[in-house]
């Protein structure tokens, strides 16, 4: 199959890559590499069934390339996928994850491709205290990253449903692994590259959530695009059934650094760490798993054998 792979060089989408090449599928990736990195796909460039276009989506030459290579599907990676920074900057959102989605989505029935997998969030219920199912309502999210990615799922069932775009919404965990472009693992280790004595914690460590290995998080996606035919719209969940707390990760870091005995850890005095964070959350995941998929293991697995492969990463920087 041909496939165009939005965000490609970012963090999920770089795994995503391998597994689809793994797969036998001829790839061609957007990235205007703003958060993602070449380096990510560099051990793929030189193969012939792989073509990079460093390009934002936003820019005419994406429906170009989109008129004139006859994609079969289009996974749709490219987001802001910084929750910080939307908050800081509110129009970050709305281009970055909003409009790319918009536009991704207009070229394609443009065009005539027909299916399309949408990198969607958690972040679309908001703050909700019991496990949501993919049918849970209503959906309030408390960040523009959320309100942004919510819009977009609106969007893609209309396309679907108005232009016979098969799609596939897979919403999307806290996912952890190598690569990791943001996201508190990646924060810890670099404050603790500059400061070792001392590890500032946002939020009072009791934030619980669930944490799911990057291959795990692919697996169950291609799993289900492969297996679950949309009619023409289709939603999962995709998590382990179990999560972990900040104070948890903080301590991993610090013992897979070696300072254990040596880094104090400074906790804040607020249950969230940043406006628009959500404390806790848990899925309904018998969706995903009625199709065969669990996790290769828990959150907590998930998150230490992430936070061995983040040191590795930046030590070695």
């Amino acid at each position: 199959m041909k496939i165009l792979v939005t965000g490609g060089a970012g963090f999920i989408g770089s795994h995503l890559c391998d597994h689809l090449i793994r797969d036998g599928h001829s790839l061609a990736v957007v990235d205007d590499l703003s958060l993602g990195l070449r380096g990510n796909i560099a051990h793929l460039l030189d193969r012939p069934d792989f073509a990079f276009h460093e390009l934002s989506v936003l820019e005419p030459e994406f429906d170009s390339l989109v008129a004139a290579e006859n994609f079969d599907c289009v996974f749709h990676m490219a987001a802001n996928s910084d929750i910080q920074a939307g908050s800081r900057d509110r129009r970050v959102d709305l281009e970055k994850t909003f409009m790319t989605t918009w536009t991704v989505l207009e070229s394609m029935a443009r065009h005539g491709v027909s299916r399309f997998v949408f990198a969607s969030t958690s972040a679309i219920y908001g703050d909700v205290a019991e496990p949501t199912s993919e049918n849970f309502g209503p959906l309030i999210p408390v960040s523009f990253y959320g309100a942004a990615k919510l819009a977009g799922e609106a969007y893609a069932s209309t396309y679907a449903h108005r232009h016979d775009i098969a799609s596939w919404v897979f919403r999307f965990p806290n996912v952890v692994g190598a690569r990791s472009t943001h996201g508190v693992i990646l924060d810890f280790v670099r404050r603790l590259i500059a400061d070792p004595s001392v590890l500032r914690v946002l939020g009072d460590g009791t934030q619980e959530k669930p944490y799911l290995y990057v291959h795990d998080l692919i697996e169950a996606m291609l799993l289900a695009w492969k297996s679950a035919k949309p009619a023409p719209y289709e939603v999962f969940n995709i998590g382990p059934d179990s999560a972990t707390l900040v104070k948890t990760i903080a301590e991993y870091v610090v013992d897979e650094m070696g300072l254990a005995g040596r880094t104090r850890i400074e906790y804040g005095s607020e249950p969230v760490g940043w406006p628009g964070d959500v404390p806790r959350f848990a899925y309904d995941v018998r969706k995903i798993s009625a199709l065969g998929w669990s996790p290769s293991g828990t959150s907590d697995d998930a998150v230490r054998r992430a936070v061995h492969d983040i040191v590795a990463e930046q030590t070695a920087a």
